[in-house]
């Protein structure tokens, strides 16, 4: 079982949905796994489409951060889409879904980014940042993202500067501020 260091309860483990994974269990990595089980038993998502605890790690001002993406979701071998979950207000976490849906894959930007704090959604396209459905129900099912796939965007790559602008906002939305200095 991996070391925790949280402001969380901990409720002891538990076993990822997906891989068998022992984990800390918490009230977020119930929701979690709540929405892993919802990914497979309501969307129609197989397990091995769903990547889960991809992360993206980044250091600015002495500031080390490792971005977890709860889910990137594939299809025909090309992710199309992340799912990052956080408790409460969904606004306040769009900018950073963003920021990680265009540079964690190496290869082309991830075209859809979901931002869910288990309860309700907000789906993102990834180059416009634009809102395309709200709700848990926005959430693609897996027969109607593989109709979407063909129309949907991977771009390239962003240059580095703005890449390193994207990982720069992943970096500060992500800090833990809660903890620092205690």
């Amino acid at each position: 079982m991996p070391e925790h260091h949280s402001h969380h309860l901990v409720y002891g483990t538990l076993h990822d949905y997906l891989t068998g994974e022992e984990l800390v269990d918490t009230d977020d990595e119930r929701i979690r796994q709540r929405l892993s089980r919802m990914m497979v038993e309501m969307l129609g998502y197989r397990r091995e489409e769903l990547e889960p605890r991809l992360s993206i790690e980044t250091l600015f001002t002495r500031h080390f951060v490792r971005s977890v993406i709860d889910l990137t979701v594939r299809l025909d071998d090309k992710q199309f889409m992340i799912i990052r979950y956080g408790p409460g207000s969904l606004v306040s976490r769009e900018r950073a879904a963003l920021a990680a849906a265009r540079v964690l894959n190496g290869s082309y930007q991830i075209p859809l980014a979901v931002v869910t704090n288990g309860t309700d959604a907000v789906l993102l396209e990834t180059a416009t940042g634009k809102t395309v459905g709200e709700g848990m129900t926005s959430i693609p099912t897996r027969s109607a993202a593989a109709a979407m796939l063909p129309t949907l965007l991977f771009l390239p790559l962003q240059d580095e500067e703005k890449r390193l602008r994207e990982k720069r906002i992943l970096n500060a939305f992500d800090l833990e501020r809660c903890c620092i200095g205690l």
